[in-house]
């Protein structure tokens, strides 16, 4: 599902399952997860598995994808890329930093967020735009928004090893382009990341709602020339 949303120059592989009898990971990856629940340990297998898969549609040899210091993944030397996992949904995308600069995706069940998150996940003309939305029983915009800030931040970080709150974003919706999917603007509210030397102050995403999913996905193309 998640491919809808990239432009050809990004590749992506998704799972709906955990079943990998090989063990799936590097012994470094292992590691990584020696001590983790169950749970855990299945969707962080899945997760490697999809980008492992992803590289090798660049034409990339298999490789330890390893976690930097807030969790996020790290890619082989001229990759970019990006993974997701949420119950019953695993995904990665990857592509060629000389064509992207940065790419996020996030998926999350396509439900209500827990009573009190969606104040403190929106600025308070997002949490007005949610509520004044009709539940039509295709997407949870209180979810999808958190599903953008996610893939919003997952952008951001791999530029500026900075985090980056719920609160320094802005996200605006456009009008969807059909029933399910549509297109958001995400407007920085702290200086941007420097990208080719200028300065980033707004991000593009996509969005989708399907199979009892919400997923957005930004991609960040690198400078021309």
């Amino acid at each position: 599902m998640i491919d809808h949303l990239l432009p050809p120059q990004v590749v992506a592989v998704e799972s709906r399952g955990d079943d990998y009898p090989d063990g799936g990971l590097f012994p470094e990856e292992e590691a990584l997860v020696a001590r983790a629940v169950a749970k855990r340990r299945r969707e962080f297998t899945a997760a490697r598995v999809c980008a492992r898969q992803a590289l090798a549609r660049l034409g990339r040899p298999p490789a330890p994808i390893l976690s930097g210091t807030r969790g996020e993944p790290l890619w082989p030397d001229g990759i970019v890329g990006s993974i997701t996992h949420c119950d019953g949904y695993r995904g990665a995308v990857a592509a060629d930093s000389s064509a992207v600069a940065s790419v996020g995706i996030d998926a999350e069940p396509n439900g209500p967020l827990p009573d009190g998150v969606l104040d403190t996940v929106a600025l308070p003309e997002e949490a007005a735009f949610v509520r004044k939305q009709a539940d039509d029983g295709v997407v949870s915009w209180g979810r999808l928004l958190f599903c953008a800030k996610e893939a919003v931040y997952k952008t951001w970080y791999p530029l500026t090893g900075r985090w980056l709150g719920f609160e320094e974003a802005h996200i605006t919706f456009t009008s969807p382009e059909a029933p399910g999917q549509g297109a958001f603007l995400a407007r920085l509210l702290v200086d941007g990341p420097q990208v080719g030397g200028r300065t980033v102050q707004e991000f593009s995403g996509r969005w989708l709602a399907a199979e009892g999913l919400v997923l957005a996905a930004v991609v960040l193309p690198a400078p021309a020339g």
